[in-house]
């Protein structure tokens, strides 16, 4: 099983960085849309038996986990505008999802409540 977790998610991330050579906008879309969350959606189903209140809990998680996400982007986005060297941008694009995802799990724990 876990071959087959490797084999599909590197098909995916080879498929987005292959299209980025020619479309990278379609690349980004790809890179971020839900068929790698429906993928650990699938994953975490068949390795719990498919435990409704394990898959509630990863779907929340999910959907408050964008917007962290949302900011790496934004971040990543300005240091790319003032032509940040690679390893830069991902260090600022982290250290912003660390510190927003951080809030996300403080922020979830006040509304699971």
């Amino acid at each position: 099983m876990v071959v087959i977790k490797i084999v599909i998610s590197l098909g995916v991330i080879i498929l987005a960085t292959s299209i980025a050579k020619r479309f990278p906008s379609i690349a980004g879309l790809i890179g971020v849309m839900p068929i790698t969350g429906a993928l650990v959606l699938a994953w975490v189903f068949l390795e719990n038996n498919g435990d409704y209140a394990i898959m509630q809990h990863f779907v929340r998680g999910a959907l408050w986990g964008i917007l962290p996400s949302i900011i790496f982007f934004l971040v990543a986005l300005l240091c790319l505008r003032k032509e940040f060297s690679l390893p830069v941008i991902l260090a600022a694009g982290f250290s912003a999802w660390f510190v927003a995802a951080f809030i996300h799990q403080l922020a979830l724990k006040w509304i699971v409540k």
